[in-house]
């Protein structure tokens, strides 16, 4: 069984051998396969190498674009620089207050590299590997690509001190989201995903009022256009999880600080299943391969057999082989049985 027939299979609800096995790899990805970070970052090919050969080394099922928040911030003005082997940084280029980023310009993901880098990216996947792997897009959701426009501090204020411009500038991000995600989709995307993770931090209130709906429409819009959807945010989701469930994403991912799968596995429909929840610092890194087995095997049982193996969040830099091998094999030791 193929990684992509099994993830299709098991999101459909059928019977599988195994669940599907996705880490979420960026900078364990380049450094396993001896890349500079920053190529990871701005050289499509040598991502689709350091995905490749990880996903064959370590029976992964998925391959992704992911890498780091930037791309959509850099078509709309935010400048960003790659240092050599370490995360970007956003340099300059922040809108000044909530009413400049409130006339935010849609841009044209064919003029941007970024962009642009992630359609070939696609379309490498999709060329070497066609059957064999899931394939995932990607889009920064309306609350997380407004703090990379403002910053962290200045758009947190925002939102309680402007909401209607904060409003009129989430309208634009996604309607801009959804020309992107049109070109991933048509490139050989099989699902998209929507990275929104400081709605962990802005609480159910202000998640309701600027967060859910926008979730949701671009949900719908990747549904419209024949993929699946991914809901990535990462943190403490446990008070705003049941309206995450409720966008009608399919992938719905846990990160290890929600307490329990448990209360919100009846909530899921038959299409939806959960990602996650290994704490990839204490057990994917520092843990030894029992523990890494029985956090699996807990995360499993505790969604009812409705699990994407994964960690909470990404895999570290300083997670050795041995453990990653072991997360692969603690993920292929399950059955729904199970």
């Amino acid at each position: 069984m193929t990684g992509l027939e099994r993830t299709l299979s098991f999101l459909n609800g059928n019977s599988v051998d195994h669940p599907p096995f996705h880490p979420i790899i960026m900078r364990w990805a380049a450094k396993y396969a001896g890349i500079k970070y920053r190529d990871f970052c701005l050289d499509p090919f040598s991502k689709c190498k350091a995905m490749f050969l990880c996903a064959r080394d370590f029976n992964i099922d998925w391959v992704t674009v992911m890498s780091d928040p930037w791309a959509e911030a850099s078509a709309f003005g935010i400048q960003v620089e790659y240092p050599e082997n370490s995360l970007p940084v956003d340099k300059c280029g922040h809108f000044p207050d909530a009413k400049s980023a409130s006339h935010l310009k849609h841009y044209d993901p064919l003029k941007n590299k970024r962009c642009n880098n992630r359609l070939i990216e696609i379309k490498e996947f999709r060329k070497h590997r066609e059957d064999e792997l899931f394939v995932v897009g990607w889009v920064e959701g309306p609350v997380a690509e407004y703090v990379d426009l403002r910053g962290a501090t200045e758009a947190s204020m925002d939102l309680f001190l402007e909401p209607e411009a904060v409003e009129k500038s989430m309208d634009i991000i996604i309607e801009s989201a959804m020309d992107f995600i049109s070109l991933q989709i048509k490139a050989g995307a099989h699902c998209i995903g929507i990275g929104d993770a400081f709605c962990s931090q802005i609480g159910p209130d202000l998640y309701s009022q600027f967060a859910y709906a926008r979730q949701k429409k671009l949900v719908e819009y990747i549904h419209s256009e024949g993929a699946l959807a991914k809901l990535h945010i990462c943190g403490n989701t446990e008070s705003i999880l049941k309206q995450m469930i409720q966008t009608g994403t399919d992938i719905i991912d846990i990160d290890h600080l929600v307490p329990s799968m448990e209360i919100f596995e009846p909530l899921i429909n038959k299409h939806q299943v959960f990602s996650g929840k290994s704490d990839p610092v204490t057990i994917i890194q520092d843990g030894t391969p029992e523990k890494i087995k029985q956090s699996v095997f807990q995360d499993f049982k505790q969604a009812r057999g409705r699990c994407i193996v994964s960690a909470g969040c990404e895999i570290t830099p300083g997670t050795t082989d041995e453990n990653m091998k072991a997360f692969s094999m603690a993920a292929s030791e399950l059955s729904e049985k199970k």
